[in-house]
């Protein structure tokens, strides 16, 4: 990092009262930060090559705060998942999606909208190239137990640095993020995403496989049937919701990861190999300059989360932990994923369910000093009644049934999703620990349509006209960042 300079310095630095003011902002937040193939192995002690060039780590500290502004750690605020229309190869987007990236940008400590995509890079995804622009931050993501790859075209690309390789054998020209996410859903299940969502929620047995009765989900077409038992062929037209729908090799049970924590006796040797696992992914990272570690990205189970802190962490029974940061593998995010069903917000309990969520990470803040906080890196909407993992189209309000299969105008959501966005983003930047810490710190749309289970949940028109959903995240976010700047000039 960069030495320290005074107020006065940075002030001195600025050419105007409003640009002074942005960027004081965003440097008191900024210095917080200081202090593929989707198998069950996510393939597809110092940081080093990391100079004074790296654009998220010179940091201009200041001490305005003192030594809260660094325990608080960075806001990555608003973000998306999905790729974006009318941004070009060399970084450069339309207006209209120039305006939306510029909308949500201003929630985040960094003045960058985030993106995520379950890589370690901008990749093709159906065809479709996730070209991102400077304005984006990118956080890449071990999709399954690990450990990860560290060199070559699918390792892990050096933390904070811009200009990195993607995925398309190009240059993106956003900069990678300085948080390395943990294993996708290992808390569920899932399913086998394409014709057989929701029916197939294993990968065949030996048994099915040699008696011919395997039949292959596919991520497009008809829907299809699995087995008797519920399997199928997930592995070579399609792939799963999560790492949790596959074997790992070393572990007892078919499925081991859901109830990872539940049998200790029997499970303790599977928790050993996906924490030696999570170790060398650890020690990479490390190597590659990340500061920060995430928990596993749950579905639904904030416990497993915490456990996982607990194992990763070393932490005894009295809440003392070995040690707290990345350079052991200990994670000081907590990632969740969240989907209403339905449109059905109300009747579902989804905002309840929403702000349990938040509160159990609220707990392990404050148990956990150490942890700051909640990324919730998936927020939508899912095509059915009720659940993680469900049928498409089995509810009230069908997609298919919907002119632009979204949730229509109801007295829930009297401006269909976009009041779903306004009311989970609402709940999201209210949540607060005992002592007074914002628990949210990043936010990320899914902007997919149909994807999944979901409705079409697009913020932009196939011409990259910003939506009524769009405008409405644009505005939360707005109001995030305001949020945030005001919470700053109180402290």
């Amino acid at each position: 990092p960069s030495p320290s300079v005074s107020l006065i310095g940075v002030l001195r630095a600025m050419s105007s009262v409003l640009c002074t003011l942005r960027a004081i902002f965003f440097s008191c937040l900024a210095a917080r930060s200081q202090g593929c193939l989707r198998n069950p192995q996510g393939s597809c002690v110092l940081p080093h090559d990391i100079g004074d060039d790296t654009p998220l780590l010179q940091v201009r500290r200041t001490t305005l705060s003192g030594a809260k502004v660094d325990e608080a750690g960075p806001s990555w605020g608003c973000g998306l998942v999905g790729s974006l229309p009318n941004i070009n190869a060399d970084g450069t987007a339309s207006a209209e999606t120039q305006r939306l990236i510029d909308g949500i940008k201003s929630s985040s400590s960094f003045n960058k909208a985030t993106y995520w995509n379950w890589n370690l890079a901008p990749q093709e995804d159906g065809g479709v190239p996730e070209y991102l622009t400077e304005d984006f931050i990118f956080m890449p993501e071990i999709w399954g137990v690990g450990p990860v790859v560290e060199h070559g075209t699918d390792g892990l690309r050096d933390a904070g640095k811009a200009n990195f390789q993607d995925m398309m054998g190009g240059t993106s020209p956003a900069t990678m993020a300085t948080i390395l996410l943990g294993m996708n859903e290992p808390d569920i299940v899932g399913s086998c995403m394409g014709n057989m969502m929701g029916k197939c929620t294993a990968p065949c047995s030996d048994e099915a496989v040699n008696s011919n009765d395997c039949p292959a989900a596919q991520l497009n077409g008809p829907p299809a049937e699995p087995n008797e038992w519920g399997e199928c062929n997930c592995w070579q037209f399609s792939h799963a919701t999560g790492v949790g729908y596959w074997p790992l090799d070393g572990c007892a049970a078919p499925q081991p990861l859901p109830s990872l924590w539940d049998m200790s006796q029997l499970s303790s040797n599977c928790v050993n190999i996906v924490m030696d696992a999570w170790k060398q992914t650890a020690l990479v990272a490390h190597r590659k300059g990340y500061q920060y570690l995430s928990t596993p990205q749950v579905a639904v189970s904030i416990s497993y989360a915490r456990k996982f802190i607990q194992t990763a962490c070393g932490c005894d029974s009295s809440g003392q932990c070995a040690c707290t940061d990345a350079s052991c593998g200990c994670p000081v995010y907590v990632v969740f994923h969240f989907y209403g069903n339905d449109c059905q917000p109300k009747t579902n309990g989804d905002y309840e369910t929403l702000t349990q969520r938040l509160g159990e990470v609220a707990e392990i803040m404050e148990a956990y000093p150490f942890v700051l906080g909640a990324i919730i890196n998936e927020v939508g909407m899912l095509n059915c009644a009720g659940g993680a993992i469900c049928i498409p189209d089995g509810g009230k309000y069908p997609a298919s049934a919907q002119p632009d299969h979204g949730c229509p105008s109801t007295d829930e959501l009297p401006n269909g999703l976009a009041t779903f966005i306004e009311e989970v983003m609402g709940i999201a930047m209210s949540a607060k620990t005992s002592d007074g810490r914002y628990v949210t710190k990043g936010f990320s749309w899914f902007n997919e349509d149909e994807e999944g289970g979901t409705y079409n949940l697009r913020l932009q028109y196939d011409n990259g006209t910003v939506n009524k959903l769009g405008e409405a995240y644009i505005t939360a976010c707005t109001k995030w960042g305001e949020q945030s700047m005001a919470a700053l000039a109180r402290s």
